[in-house]
């Protein structure tokens, strides 16, 4: 192995370490010590690669939003039912958030904006929403009268309160709990022509396969978050006194629109909800 390979594998398994650590904890109460122990490295390591807690946070927040990014960019590909695709992500988003501990803490960052709040997931998760229902509208595929604007407040309210939810039982990720939703919501909102035709558990890739009833986490690269930043290459890492990592050029994107992941370890346990 490399000396860049295993720069590589410690910076992500520093990542991995305190995204466990920050969903547990919180940020605050989230300690340098305990974050660089769980990734079996030192704490100099720890600081070769980050200056201090902020920037770990900040790598976290980064992992999470390409996957989370990456799953979005999948509802707008193809030319397919544009409601069957927002199914179909909320599905695949669910599963992401149920199976990678660095997508649900870099949400939860994300939310109490301990990262410098750079970026908003829930304003993205909501233009993700508004977008495919505009399609649907322009395609005639919502019911007369439903317009994308209040459609889109249902859905985000929906998935952000199972989002909520499944931070202390994460069940409410399970697939069965959001066929049960959008078979109570696509009635309402899909045009009588397509009754019976858009599958509310999920079609194709991203909604085959049993949501995970918990994560996993069996390795710095394990999860989907790890596999978008493994694919990306190395992230800009920075050592104390904001110099490049050896290895690791800085100025690299850690936010750019990756590779979709479709291996089969990753699409089986990935997701499906609410980028609160």
């Amino acid at each position: 192995m490399t000396k860049q390979d295993r720069a590589v594998r410690t910076r992500l398994a520093l990542i991995r370490s305190a995204a466990a650590q920050f969903e547990a904890h919180g940020y605050v109460r989230a300690g340098l010590a305990r974050i660089s122990a769980g990734a079996g490295v030192s704490s100099g390591a720890l600081h070769f690669h980050f200056a201090d807690k902020a920037a770990v946070a900040e790598a976290v927040e980064d992992a999470a939003a390409r996957a989370l990014r990456e799953a979005a960019v999948r509802g707008h590909v193809g030319d397919g039912c544009a409601l069957q695709r927002l199914v179909d992500v909320t599905h695949h988003v669910a599963r992401l958030l149920c199976a990678d501990v660095v997508v649900r803490a870099g949400l939860r960052l994300n939310v109490e904006g301990a990262a410098g709040r750079v970026r908003d997931l829930r304003r993205e998760w909501r233009e993700c929403v508004q977008g495919l229902l505009a399609e649907a509208e322009r395609r005639g595929e919502l019911a007369a009268g439903v317009t994308p604007q209040r459609t889109s407040a249902v859905v985000l309210a929906a998935t952000t309160g199972i989002e909520v939810l499944a931070r202390e039982d994460h069940e409410w990720l399970a697939r069965p709990s959001l066929t049960d939703l959008w078979q109570l919501l696509l009635p309402c909102l899909a045009a009588p022509r397509l009754a019976g035709v858009v599958d509310p558990a999920g079609s194709g890739p991203a909604g085959s396969g049993p949501a995970e009833s918990g994560p996993a986490e069996s390795g710095p690269e394990s999860g989907p978050a790890g596999s978008a930043l493994a694919e990306s290459g190395p992230m800009g890492g920075q050592a104390v006194g904001g110099q490049p990592v050896e290895g690791q050029p800085a100025g690299s994107d850690p936010l750019g629109r990756g590779p979709v992941v479709r291996d089969g370890q990753a699409e089986a346990g990935r997701a499906g909800l609410a980028l609160r």
